[in-house]
């Protein structure tokens, strides 16, 4: 659930929904399971677990190797794009699709990074969601935006095959990010900060995103 916290100085809002046994996978990948490999106990002083999961479990960075094989791992992605600026835009009930006319309203002087909320309450099932128009990334693309993210499982439907919205984001150098949530998050511009895990042959990485209140000028 995103709850928000304050801070001394800036208030932050947590956008990452919970990862555990119930966390919603594409149909086929691999559902996240955990069991304790050390438990503690007078002969052991910790408890470990191991945890097994799709790096697409929960909020996640796609990298290009999820959709080119050519593309660039996790690992080796450059950390800039999920660290900054962004620009919050509501679009909720628009449709299957965003289209640029459903952000129409929030173009002006955008920051590199906008998340897009389509749904009073996020979702991270795979039966019905909204994914994104690929004339829209390709119209964020001319605005200079680097980073796209979406409160839903994919920027693709989930019966595409060719994927037209994540080759968008191939063909514009752009990075993703899928599943957030963004319920409680007034509309607006914050400071996003969603670091992928160096996973250095990952087609994907798992977040803890975060947006934060911008400091006063």
């Amino acid at each position: 659930m995103t709850f928000s916290s304050q801070l001394p100085d800036r208030k932050i809002w947590d956008i990452s929904p919970p990862v555990d046994e119930h966390a919603a996978v594409f149909p086929g990948d691999t559902a996240y399971s955990q069991r304790l490999h050390f438990s503690l106990s007078p002969d052991c002083p910790v408890n470990v677990n191991s945890i097994t999961l799709s790096p697409h479990t929960g909020a996640h960075a796609d990298a290009p190797l999820h959709y080119a094989n050519s593309g660039a791992a996790s690992g080796a992605l450059d950390l800039a794009p999920y660290l900054g600026p962004c620009r919050v835009i509501y679009c909720v009930d628009c449709g299957p699709l965003v289209r640029p006319e459903h952000i129409a309203h929030a173009m002006t002087d955008l920051p590199e990074r906008v998340l897009l909320r389509t749904a009073h309450t996020a979702s991270q099932s795979w039966a019905s969601f909204t994914a994104i128009a690929p004339e829209t990334l390709a119209q964020l693309a001319t605005k200079n935006v680097a980073l796209i993210g979406i409160d839903t499982p994919s920027v693709d439907p989930a019966d595409s095959q060719t994927l037209p919205s994540h080759h968008q984001l191939l063909a514009h150098n752009m990075r993703v990010l899928e599943c957030l949530v963004l319920d409680h998050v007034p509309e607006g511009d914050y400071e996003l900060i969603a670091l992928p895990l160096k996973l250095m042959r990952a087609d994907a990485s798992p977040v803890r995103a975060i947006l934060r209140e911008l400091q006063e000028r």
